[in-house]
């Protein structure tokens, strides 16, 4: 099964979780990275959760250079923190409220403390750190309910991929609300976490940076994962070549 990836901007994505808020539509969006594809490559049914996804972001500028090359020849990245960042200035003009999942509590402190003096009339309607590791079924309703008495139009979520994804498919229909993944959003905007320089990312150098800075937690999504997904993609760039050819 191919994973999908949209093609997409910033605007075009606030343009569609708003119509999608609005209309308090239950779905959710993915911003996916080479990590993202590569899980769904091993794991056929979380493949499934990505391609049933309202949206699928082009995350990481990997991506962004293969979609080039098939094609899509003006396609950007649309990164996960940067589109919670957009959001939330969309969702202030247009008074729409937030809710903020995962993470740690001391982060959802800081956060929200972040958020509110970078938009000041951003309402966000609550947060929830849950416990790090499954949660019942009971857990899961009682977050549900939560949410969904908050009032919120727009859940952001940020408990690592694949779990934040799977959450959300599993919410799907239970939550009257837009969810989307953003990862380690929580702790760059937070300021727990530093995100590699700008320069870095525009040259595909964060999972270098990442690995450097996280050498023990990451050097199997990196070092295998990676190599991998250069060889699967250079056969189907050449499949591509190949086709437009003949």
């Amino acid at each position: 099964m191919k994973s999908r990836i949209d093609i997409t901007s910033y605007s075009d994505a606030c343009d569609l979780i708003q119509v999608l808020a609005e209309s308090q539509t239950s779905s959710y969006m993915i911003a996916a990275n080479v990590h993202v594809v590569m899980t769904g490559f091993w794991q056929s049914e979380y493949q499934k959760v990505i391609n049933d996804a309202a949206l699928v972001t082009p995350d990481g500028m990997p991506l962004v250079w293969v979609m080039r090359q098939l094609g899509s020849d003006r396609q950007s990245r649309v990164y996960g923190p940067d589109l919670m960042l957009a959001w939330c200035e969309r969702a202030a003009e247009k008074d729409l409220s937030i809710y903020l999942y995962g993470g740690s509590e001391e982060i959802l402190k800081k956060l929200t403390q972040k958020l509110s003096e970078q938009f000041p009339t951003l309402k966000i309607a609550g947060s929830h750190s849950p416990p790090f590791r499954p949660l019942t079924l009971e857990e899961e309703q009682q977050d549900c309910d939560r949410i969904n008495a908050s009032g919120a139009s727009v859940i952001f979520v940020a408990l690592g991929c694949p779990k934040q994804e799977q959450w959300m498919a599993r919410q799907q229909g239970k939550i009257n609300a837009v969810m989307i993944g953003v990862g380690a959003a929580f702790s760059f905007h937070s300021g727990e976490v530093k995100q590699s320089p700008r320069w870095m990312m525009q040259l595909g150098l964060e999972w270098f940076y990442r690995f450097c800075v996280e050498p023990r937690r990451l050097w199997r999504r990196y070092l295998i994962n990676n190599p991998l997904f250069i060889l699967l993609v250079s056969q189907q760039l050449l499949m591509h070549k190949f086709q437009r050819e003949a």
